[in-house]
């Protein structure tokens, strides 16, 4: 699998975990292992730029993924998944931050830019959390990922919760 980080925001980020957990993430999707994926780490006023221009809402946001090839998860487990380019991942950490200190489980910058990655990674498949049964879905895979990646790294305490809405 081909993922590019890189970190255009100025901060210093954990750039490694944030491959890793994408690497996990598409794995466990079963995405195929020649797919490519770019992950571009940004500062508030271009995240606010991208946001303005592709959602035409005001301010920065945390994550924001623009799809290339519309890849799937393949439908069967016998089923081979096609390669292709899954797209970007545009993060923000100054968000990041201000979210992981805020949720109900105060959490680290670095450990919500792994959360917001798996975010990222879901929504280039095609998961999205606009309706009730959608954001079940998407969260509770989310959650999945995320607690099994923690896991295979020995990683304690509790996961992020899901602070993108």
């Amino acid at each position: 699998m081909s993922i590019d980080v890189n970190n255009e925001s100025g901060q210093e980020v954990d750039e490694q975990a944030i491959l890793d957990v994408a690497r996990y993430a598409l794995t466990r999707m079963r995405i195929h292992p020649l797919s490519e994926l770019s992950v571009i780490v940004v500062d508030a006023a271009a995240m606010e730029q991208l946001h303005l221009q592709w959602m035409d809402l005001p301010g920065p946001t945390d994550v924001m993924s623009f799809p290339m090839d519309e890849l799937r998860p393949p439908a069967k487990d016998d089923e081979e998944p096609p390669p292709g380019l899954l797209g970007d991942i545009v993060l923000c950490p100054e968000v990041a931050r201000r979210q992981g200190e805020q949720a109900p489980t105060a959490h680290s910058m670095d450990e919500e830019l792994q959360l917001l990655t798996v975010h990222g990674v879901l929504h280039l498949l095609g998961y999205d959390h606009e309706e009730v049964a959608e954001r079940k879905e998407m969260f509770g895979l989310q959650k999945e990922i995320v607690d099994g990646w923690r896991a295979e790294r020995g990683l304690t305490g509790p996961s992020p919760a899901p602070t993108t809405t």
